[in-house]
C-alpha cells in the first residue's frame, strides 16, 4: 500500500474462493479491510491475486474476522483449522447450520448463512454488492461469546445485509422450505420439460417467462446440492413431502372442477406472495428500540433471535457500552408497527426495553 493510499480499518480472511469467497473479500475490500484469502484449488488461489481480490495469499493469524466458504461438508473442519490459526472471530456461509453449529464449542465462532447468490459461476461471478439487500443468518449457540455475535453482526451490517439470527435446526428447517425444496422443484420441472421435449419439439420453444423465471435457479452448479442434501436430508425431506401433499391436493381441486377452492387457493399465494418483505420505509415509520443486555452469554443474539421468531426486521444496529463495563445497550431500529409486539417479546424474556420514535 502506498504512502497516499487510504489506510485499511483493519483484516479480514476468507478461506474458500469461489463465488461467494470472492463476493466476500471485494465486499470487505470495499468495506476498508485487508483481505487474505486461500483456496485448496492453487490456481483459484492465483487468479484471486491476479484480480485483486485479495490482497495477500494465506490466512492473517491476527484478522478481525476469518469467514469460512468451503463446501458444507468440509465446514467444520475447515472453520476448526482457522480458529487455531487466527485471534480473531471466525464464521462460515454454508447452507446448513445445525451440524456445523453443534461440531464447534468455541467462544470466537458463530456459524452464518447469507442468503445470497449468482447464476454465475465462481471468480467470474464474484461481486462486491452481492450481499447488499441480503438476509444474513447468524445461528449463535450458547458457547458463542455476546462480543463475537456483535462484532459479526456489526461488520455484516457494514455489507450491506440484514442480519436475521435464528437457531440452528429452525434455520435449517426454514431454508429447506425457501432454498433447497425451490432447487429440487425447478430442477424437477425442468427435468419434466426437457423428457417431454423429445416428444415435442416445439415445448422449449414455448417455455415463457413465467416457466423461465421459476426454473432460473436449476442453472446452478449441481455439485454443491449433493452435500446440501446429505447435510440437510431431513429437513428437506419433510419439506418435500409437505409440497407433495400441497400439489395432490392442488391436483384433488383441479381435477373436480372445483373453482371456489381453486380461486381461494391461488389468492392466498397471490396475497403472501405480495406481503413478501420490502425495504425498511421512510423514516417517520421507523422506531428506535434500546435494549439493556445483562452480562450474561448470547443476550445479543436472543434478541436477533426473538426479531426472527416474531418476524421483526432489525433495520440496524449497534451496541453501546457502559462505563462500568458490565452491561451495555443494544440500539435497534425497527418499523413503528412492529414496536408492540417486539416489545412485548422482549419483555417476556426479561428484558427492558424503551421505544421512541427515530425522529
Amino acid at each position: 500500500m502506498s504512502s497516499g493510499a487510504t489506510p485499511f480499518i483493519g483484516r479480514a480472511n476468507v478461506l474458500g474462493l469461489g463465488l461467494i469467497g470472492g463476493s466476500l473479500a471485494l465486499a470487505l475490500q470495499r468495506a476498508g479491510y485487508e483481505v487474505g484469502g486461500t483456496d485448496s484449488d492453487a490456481s483459484r488461489t492465483e487468479t484471486a491475486v491476479q484480480r485483486n481480490i485479495i490482497h495477500h495469499v494465506g490466512l492473517f493469524a491476527n484478522a478481525e474476522v476469518t469467514f469460512v466458504a468451503t463446501p458444507v461438508n468440509t465446514v467444520a473442519e475447515q472453520v476448526a483449522l482457522a480458529l487455531e490459526q487466527t485471534s480473531g472471530i471466525v464464521t462460515d456461509v454454508g447452507s446448513v447450520k445445525s451440524h456445523v453449529a453443534h461440531a464447534i464449542s468455541n467462544p470466537r465462532f458463530v456459524a452464518g448463512h447469507p442468503m445470497a447468490g449468482s447464476e454465475l459461476d465462481g471468480l467470474d461471478g464474484a461481486d462486491a454488492e452481492m450481499f447488499e439487500g441480503a438476509v444474513w443468518v447468524l445461528t449463535p449457540t450458547s458457547s458463542s461469546a455476546d462480543d463475537s455475535f456483535s462484532i459479526l453482526a456489526g461488520l455484516i451490517t457494514k455489507l450491506g445485509a440484514e442480519v436475521v439470527a435464528l437457531d440452528p435446526q429452525h434455520h435449517d428447517d426454514l431454508v429447506a422450505i425457501v432454498s433447497h425444496v425451490p432447487h429440487l422443484t425447478a430442477a424437477t420441472l425442468m427435468r419434466l420439460v426437457d423428457n417431454r421435449s423429445e416428444e415435442h419439439l416445439a415445448l422449449l420453444r414455448l417455455a415463457a417467462g413465467g416457466f423461465r423465471d421459476m426454473t432460473r435457479i436449476a442453472s446452478g452448479r449441481p455439485g454443491i446440492w449433493l452435500d446440501i442434501c446429505e447435510q440437510n436430508r431431513d429437513a428437506i425431506v419433510r419439506g418435500l413431502d409437505s409440497l407433495i401433499s400441497g400439489l395432490s391436493e392442488m391436483r384433488d381441486i383441479v381435477s373436480k372442477g372445483d373453482r371456489d377452492a381453486l380461486f381461494s387457493s391461488l389468492e392466498q399465494a397471490r396475497r403472501a406472495r405480495m406481503n413478501l418483505p420490502i425495504g425498511a420505509g421512510a423514516v417517520e415509520d421507523l422506531v428506535e428500540v434500546r435494549i439493556p443486555i445483562p452480562d450474561r452469554p448470547g443476550g445479543a443474539a436472543d434478541v436477533f433471535t426473538l426479531s426472527g421468531e416474531l418476524a421483526v426486521n432489525i433495520y440496524d444496529f449497534e451496541v453501546v457500552h457502559s462505563v462500568e463495563g458490565d452491561r451495555g445497550v443494544m440500539v435497534t431500529v425497527i418499523r413503528a408497527e412492529h414496536a408492540d409486539i417486539f416489545r412485548g417479546g422482549l419483555l417476556a424474556r426479561g428484558f427492558r426495553p424503551a421505544v421512541q420514535p427515530l425522529t
